[in-house]
């Protein structure tokens, strides 16, 4: 069956492209688009990641949008033209300059190491210019094509990082009950779905800790794909969320292998790069017992011991999932590791001022948020 899928979808893709360039001759192609996403580094490495695309013309989230409006946004984001073979230049700060290709899918991707940094933006985050140097024909290359990809990189004083999933667990997608989730992601936009009640002031007040610097970085690890990179982005800054990588999945075919394509081993295999790139940086985990939130991070603890400070999980109210979770809470009181199953944010913050992770003093900021966001919904 496989080698069947494989080549039933590389003539899909092939026929694609062709109808994507007879278009382009015609003159009937969307102007192209340069989509930087934030990404991660070291003092020493920088992470760049990034597509380019033909712009569909998704304009700023509007609350007032009707659903057909986002519906067709939807389709807009997956009916994406990708361009390949483009000649990309990465320019840091430094002066120096990187040409990368995009790939099939219209990717670029690219590790480099800077001779300096500017100072950051925001406590975390360094600018890298991304510019288009030529599109392949017969695609045109507009003129001062370029955009600015954002790379965190946690500063020495940063007290611990934040792995967060992001559906179910900071935004509401009912990711257990199909209809109500296929509702949630294709009919409504950035400004119209809803975050869980408290999560903003819960995860702000994560970012400042205890030293109150805002420097606690934060990443979002989930199997959402990236076409939908926009809108999550748009989400946390739409509802106060710190910002932070959004490490999500390809949701082409021909790069899914059957362990490739796992819930289960992507989540993992983010998280552990992660570990691994800040090997001195410990972390508390954010989930949700909706999927395998619970045991992803059970697996984590027991690969990386001393590394994990605490572990909330959001309950979505189903009683085999929560029997799941106390399992796994159980079998990590050997390698001294916390889970929490947690009903709302409160519960969560009161956790971790108990824990030392924030102060005590912001728990009423998180409740008052809490109490907001209920009297919004």
């Amino acid at each position: 069956m496989l080698p069947f899928r494989d080549t039933l979808h590389t003539w899909a893709e092939n026929a694609d492209e062709s109808l994507t360039r007879l278009r382009a001759r015609l003159g009937l192609l969307h102007p192209l688009q340069l989509v930087p996403y934030r990404s991660y580094g070291t003092p020493e490495r920088l992470y760049v990641k990034g597509r380019l695309l033909t712009d569909k013309g998704i304009g700023e989230p509007d609350p007032t949008a009707s659903r057909w409006n986002n519906l067709l946004n939807m389709y807009r984001r997956f009916d994406s033209n990708e361009i390949t073979g483009a000649q990309i230049s990465i320019r840091p700060t430094d002066g120096s300059d990187h040409p990368i290709l995009t790939d099939e899918e219209g990717y670029f991707t690219l590790n480099l190491t800077p001779k300096t940094l500017p100072t950051p933006v925001d406590f975390l985050w360094y600018p890298v210019e991304v510019a288009l140097q030529q599109a392949p024909p017969p695609f045109p290359t507009p003129h001062g094509l370029r955009a600015t990809a954002m790379v965190l990189i946690p500063p020495p004083d940063a007290e611990y990082g934040i792995i967060s999933d992001l559906d179910d667990t900071v935004i509401e997608t009912s990711a257990t009950n199909l209809l109500r989730m296929a509702r949630t992601v294709l009919l409504r936009n950035a400004r119209s779905r809803l975050p869980f009640k408290g999560v903003a002031e819960f995860y702000r007040q994560l970012q400042l800790g205890r030293n109150g610097k805002r420097n606690n970085p934060f990443f979002y690890v989930s199997s959402s794909p990236w076409n939908l990179y926009d809108l999550l982005d748009d989400f946390l800054e739409l509802n106060g969320i710190p910002p932070g990588p959004l490490l999500l999945r390809d949701a082409a075919l021909k790069r899914q292998t059957a362990a490739a394509s796992s819930h289960h081993t992507h989540k993992l295999h983010e998280i552990e790069n992660l570990l691994l790139t800040y090997p001195l940086l410990p972390f508390v985990l954010i989930g949700d017992s909706g999927q395998e939130d619970a045991n992803i991070y059970r697996e984590v603890v027991r690969r990386h011991p001393g590394r994990i400070l605490s572990i909330y999980i959001r309950d979505v109210n189903r009683a085999d999932r929560a029997a799941l979770v106390e399992q796994v809470r159980e079998d990590l009181r050997g390698d001294k590791v916390e889970m929490l199953l947690v009903q709302d944010t409160v519960q969560a913050a009161e956790h971790a001022a108990a824990t030392g992770l924030i102060f005590h003093e912001a728990i009423p900021a998180v409740e008052q948020e809490k109490a907001k966001d209920e009297v919004e919904e």
